[in-house]
């Protein structure tokens, strides 16, 4: 059975947005009439999630009182950070809450549209315990490029290099292996402590059929996933 939880990262303070969005967590931002976490539990629903944990920090209250313990049919959990633990530390807290081996893991202020399924098969068949699925943009600058080689990811490069590629848009799925192989540590970040390592080992696949991506954190991307999502439900 494919994993059905997923973790979804939505802890953040939201800066980028000061001046645009600052009475709700950046999650809750509203595009196009609703909070941008409604549309993204929406595509997680709709593709086979059973269960979401979403790991909150800042106004976590907030995010409850307007999420639930429902959507649709999946069932939502929360995982509190007592303080910053940053993507790793925040990713380890929520594993408590999993019921299974397995998980998808997600941004809560990012858009990406692919299969979970199929995420997960790409780490299966590349014998590797994560997979990442990656974003193709006009312009790497803003976020770093992702070198790749045989449906695996060799490297990671630092934001500033132009052009189009494909980039980390922090969607992805760790399997058993990689989640019990998480730092032991409370705060630590998932990219520098565990992709870079895991890169380095060839121990990660490349997931590349995806599509829209959006980065809300961003004012120009926010206003444009307005103009994105106006047509939708």
């Amino acid at each position: 059975m494919p994993a059905d939880e997923a973790i979804v990262l939505a802890g953040g303070f939201g800066t980028r947005l000061r001046g645009i969005v600052d009475d709700v967590p950046k999650p809750l931002a509203p595009v196009a009439g609703r909070p941008f976490l409604a549309w993204l539990l929406d595509r997680l629903a709709d593709s086979g999630i059973r269960r979401c944990i979403l790991a909150t920090g800042y106004l976590s209250d907030v995010i409850e009182q307007r999420i639930g313990a429902r959507w649709q049919k999946m069932e939502i959990a929360y995982s509190v950070e007592p303080e910053p633990l940053g993507t790793g530390g925040a990713i380890r807290l929520a594993t408590r809450r999993l019921q299974g081996d397995a998980a998808h893991v997600l941004n809560g202020d990012t858009w990406l549209e692919y299969d979970p399924a199929a995420l997960e098969s790409a780490a299966r068949n590349a014998g590797t315990p994560m997979a990442i699925a990656l974003a193709r943009v006009d312009d790497v600058a803003r976020y770093g490029a992702v070198d790749i080689d045989q449906h695996r990811i060799t490297g990671f490069r630092e934001k500033g290099e132009a052009g189009p590629g494909w980039i980390n848009a922090g969607c992805y799925f760790l399997g058993a292996d990689a989640l019990a192989a998480l730092p032991a540590q409370d705060a630590f970040s998932f990219e520098q402590a565990v992709l870079q390592a895991r890169t380095h080992a060839g121990e990660v696949a490349a997931f590349t059929d995806t599509a829209g991506f959006i980065d809300i954190g961003v004012p120009e991307d926010y206003a444009r996933a307005q103009r994105q999502f106006a047509g939708r439900r």
